[in-house]
């Protein structure tokens, strides 16, 4: 059977603004906090709002096949056909609020996805953003580590219809807890100067016209004082050059995804994230992750596209922004046709534990290589 976890939970987490790495945590004014709870009620009443004009659409549905097709699709491409299928989860400890499920729940059920959370307009953007990035689908720059492919869809809450044509960059640490792109103290091995142009865990993906973004990776690893999560960030009215890059337009959203404790815990079992040594903070830990809790459930729908963890994980998520809203954003570093450059001051702001601290694994991946899902 495959595992599902916290089935209908999705998930945009944001903390306060701040303006450091971690351990550097400034204090919300009141204003700030009147303001973040008057955009909170906002946002809750038009996604409300926005659930039946999605069903209109016929977004849901859409994106019920879609998520469906893909996890056969990459299943079969990994030769584990015949394994556990979406359909059958009858005695599966799937840790799911949902009863009743039997044999016959078809994917409708499992791969349903309700705007259940907004992108906050104060947010801390995370720790080492690299502007410029590659526009591509598998960020994985054989990385070894467990393959995680990831459905994402954009919604407007200001007109509840998806978002055509925004970028979405995407980023995370690796298996041991190292962002790419970045050299400085606590980011693995600061004397390792090649780290400024390694480019793993990082990348762009425009949406499609139903507002979804599909990312190949690798399930992310931790560093100490922050649970395992992924940073995004959207840009909205980009203009894509011929050289495959980005520019102009606005930052419309920052903010991170987190994943369920029980996965993250079976994930840690696996090399090469059982050799991951920094001290690993669980969810109910997580400094912003419980700053959110009480009022968004701060976890990806996920499915094992196989009988363990090892043959891949699928993701997904739906997601309410304000595409009005213009964020700025600092960046650790440049990605140009030259490699990484560093900027001076730009190290990214992400509250609670310490900069990530840990050498990158190498070799390639853990999982078969192939070529991406024609969803990809």
């Amino acid at each position: 059977m495959v595992h599902f976890s916290t089935i209908f939970t999705a998930l945009t987490l944001f903390s306060s603004a701040v303006s450091a790495h971690p351990g550097e945590h400034e204090e919300e004014t009141l204003s700030a906090l009147a303001r973040r709870a008057q955009f909170l009620t906002h946002s809750r009443r038009s996604l409300d709002d926005c659930k039946d004009s999605l069903k209109a659409q016929d977004l849901e549905a859409r994106a019920i096949a879609r998520r469906s097709a893909l996890a056969e699709e990459i299943r079969q491409q990994r030769g584990i056909v015949g394994k556990r299928s979406v359909e059958s989860v009858v005695g599966t400890n799937h840790k799911s609020n949902l009863t009743g499920i039997t044999s016959s729940t078809d994917a409708s059920v499992l791969f349903s996805g309700d705007v259940k959370c907004v992108l906050q307009p104060e947010v801390t953007q995370g720790p080492y953003y690299v502007n410029g990035e590659l526009i591509r689908h598998d960020v994985r720059d054989g990385q070894s580590g467990i393959d995680l492919y990831a459905d994402i869809q954009v919604i407007d809450i200001n007109t509840c219809h998806p978002v055509p044509n925004l970028y979405l960059d995407w980023w995370h640490a690796n298996a041991s807890g190292v962002y790419s792109g970045v050299v400085a103290n606590g980011n693995g091995d600061s004397a390792d100067a090649t780290n400024i142009n390694k480019t793993f865990a990082r990348g762009l993906r425009p949406t499609s016209s139903d507002g979804v973004a599909q990312v190949l990776s690798i399930f992310p690893g931790w560093y100490t004082g922050r649970t395992t999560h992924v940073h995004i960030l959207a840009h909205v009215n980009a203009t894509l050059n011929v050289n495959q890059t980005l520019s102009g337009g606005h930052n419309a959203h920052v903010g991170q995804f987190f994943f369920d404790q029980s996965l993250i815990s079976a994930v840690s079992a696996v090399s090469p994230y059982s050799a991951n040594k920094q001290t690993m903070t669980q969810n109910s830990e997580d400094t912003i992750l419980a700053e959110e809790a009480g009022s968004m459930d701060p976890v990806m729908e996920y499915a094992l596209l196989g009988d363990g963890v090892e043959d891949g994980i699928l993701a997904w998520i739906t997601v309410g922004i304000d595409v009005s809203a213009d964020h700025s954003v600092s960046s650790a570093a440049t990605w140009t046709e030259h490699g990484g450059v560093a900027n001076a001051g730009g190290m990214g702001g992400g509250p609670g534990g310490t900069r990530p601290s840990g050498s990158a694994p190498s070799g390639t991946s853990t999982a078969k290589s192939e070529a991406a899902p024609s969803g990809l």
